[in-house]
């Protein structure tokens, strides 16, 4: 019986963290903790190349959605050395939602007041 209760507990508690994360969270900040260009750095060369917000996140969902090595803002030889993204397994929504999202996090206009 105590098993069972431990067992019940910790699947609530794994359930909890797994639906308490975002969509941005559970598929794209994990992958990219382990790359040498963090998620800020690779927004700043979206925001370099593309500018604006709708421009900027267009960008990015055509890359995630059909990832090319001429659509990449990242350096050749971070391409060479990591090579392309897979396509994303995210729906529209999902990959609308988390690029909204990854926009809020990083872009620093919302910050300046």
């Amino acid at each position: 019986m105590k098993n069972l209760i431990k067992t019940v507990g910790l699947i609530v508690l794994f359930s909890i963290t797994l639906f308490s994360q975002n969509v941005f969270e559970r598929n794209c900040k994990e992958c990219h903790e382990h790359l040498p260009a963090s998620l800020q750095r690779m927004f700043m060369a979206y925001l370099k190349v593309y500018s604006g917000e709708i421009t900027v996140k267009a960008a990015i969902k055509g890359y995630l959605i059909k990832p090319d090595k001429k659509l990449s803002v990242m350096s050749d030889l971070f391409i060479d050395r990591f090579g392309i993204k897979e396509k994303s397994k995210l729906s529209e929504k999902e990959l609308e939602e988390a690029i909204d999202i990854y926009w809020n996090l990083y872009n620093v206009r919302n910050k300046l007041k």
